[in-house]
């Protein structure tokens, strides 16, 4: 049987990403002493990762043999080379293509040419190993394809120095001591809020009662009237509910931002095994499918191939805290379509794959599995956010701007609007959205100064 782990899974953030001096969620961490010894150490801070940790891995193909690692990396330089390259097109004003993958793939197609002879092997090795990064590129923007992510915008976005670590307490332990500072009672939790009424006049009970401008309503029918609130719901459940959530609705401006912006979602499976398969000093399982290209279309049989969307695993690290499990990590409509099947039918489903790429059909099966869910969740409705075609980094600070829009009004700021979606370099993090949330209580402040 397994060591007492203390089976810390984490469903949402993961990492801190470019743990540095400039990443407050860092910062606080390191303050608050909830980081591993790695994580603080000097040299850690000053790797530049660009946002894609060089973590040891192995990459396994569909073949069931280990690929070689030099056609590998060969293969991955390439990409990331080309995705570097996008930043060229930032305030470009005709950028030669609309999104991040059609770019990369006209560029792959530009310079992967047929090789003759006896390397239309390695050829095809590259292609493979190719679309497996469009796949792990997915999983990072949060979206379906790449094909979405608008290529204008995306050099936008900031990656911070650092290697990327996560919390040995979980990502939970840096929340709760943000609330241990605030007195008890501050923070209502499973109090889902019904509607937002904005620029109405609400009197409080009582005999010298003052009137609010806005009146928040909760699913259980309390009631909070307010001067101010901040919004920090997820993009995705303002797409799906801002007409009734807010009223008077929102300005069309603002909506359109909210239509406009890509929300998309990213699922972790975690899988536990009772003896690992994998080295002890492997901390990441690739999977290529060898017989994929980026030039050829992708297979649209969700049903059947939804597991081939599945970039690998990560190990989680150490055994001796977490047991033997690793946490698979798969993106888009294949993601969602994961989230409607059974537990079995996921754990059957990642066995297949397990021993497809090792060649070993008699690999045991996961004994247990647990898996996010963020598309079906009723106030997520996917992972996080990114710049779709059709939008742009500006509709990144529309969504951000407070209501109402008139600065001379008498009651300013009801609405003030923070989260990731709200941060226009630093969208899709932990990060982004602390900083936001600290920008719109900033707001606040300069109010009450003034």
């Amino acid at each position: 049987s397994l060591p007492a782990a203390s089976g810390l899974a984490e469903m949402g953030a993961h990492w801190i990403h470019g743990p540095s001096p400039g990443n407050p969620v860092f910062c606080l961490a390191s303050r608050y002493g909830l980081l591993g010894p790695e994580a603080a150490r000097e040299e850690n801070q000053q790797v530049e990762a660009g946002g894609h940790p060089p973590m040891p891995s192995v990459t396994y193909g569909s073949s069931g043999k280990v690929l070689s690692p030099k056609a590998v990396r060969e293969a991955r330089d390439l990409f990331y080379t080309l995705l570097a390259s996008t930043r060229a097109f930032q305030g470009a004003k005709e950028p030669p293509w609309p999104s991040v993958g059609e770019y990369v793939r006209a560029e792959i197609a530009r310079t992967v040419p047929t090789m003759a002879g006896g390397q239309e092997d390695a050829r095809r090795l590259q292609l493979a190993v190719l679309a497996a990064c469009l796949k792990l590129e997915c999983c990072i923007s949060g979206t379906h394809s790449m094909d979405l992510v608008a290529l204008e915008p995306f050099g936008e976005y900031v990656s911070l120095p650092g290697l990327d670590c996560t919390f040995p307490g979980g990502y939970s332990s840096l929340v709760e001591r943000l609330l241990s500072d605030l007195p008890e009672g501050t923070v209502l939790l499973n109090k889902a809020v019904r509607t937002i009424q904005w620029q109405g006049s609400f009197p409080e009970e009582g005999d010298d009662a003052r009137v609010f401008p806005v009146r928040v309503e909760c699913e259980d029918g309390d009631v909070f009237l307010a001067d101010h609130v901040i919004i920090t719901v997820p993009l995705g459940f303002l797409k799906e509910h801002h007409q009734e959530f807010f009223q008077p609705p929102l300005p069309e401006w603002k909506a359109k931002a909210i239509r406009h912006l890509g929300f998309g979602t990213n699922n972790k499976i975690f899988l536990e095994f009772e003896q690992p398969f994998w080295d002890p000093q492997q901390q990441l399982l690739e999977v290529v499918w060898e017989d994929e290209s980026p030039l050829e279309e992708p297979s649209t049989d969700l049903e059947a191939n939804w597991f081939k969307k599945l970039i690998g695993f990560v190990v989680l690290q150490p055994p001796e805290q977490h047991g033997h499990v690793l946490c698979g990590f798969i993106a888009g409509k294949e993601s969602e379509h994961m989230e409607t099947l059974s537990d079995t039918e996921v754990l059957s489903a990642m066995a297949h794959v397990l021993r497809t790429v090792t060649g070993n059909p008699s690999l045991p099966a996961p004994r247990s599995v647990l898996r996010s869910c963020w598309h079906s969740a009723p106030y997520t409705r996917g992972s996080y956010s990114y710049v779709a075609v059709g939008s742009s980094g500006d509709d990144i600070d529309v969504l951000a701007q407070p209501l109402p829009e008139d600065p001379r009004d008498p009651r300013p700021l009801q609405l003030l609007f923070a989260g990731e979606a709200t941060h226009r370099t630093f969208y899709s993090t932990t990060h982004g959205a602390l900083l936001s949330g600290w920008r719109e209580a900033e707001r606040l402040n300069q109010l009450f100064q003034a």
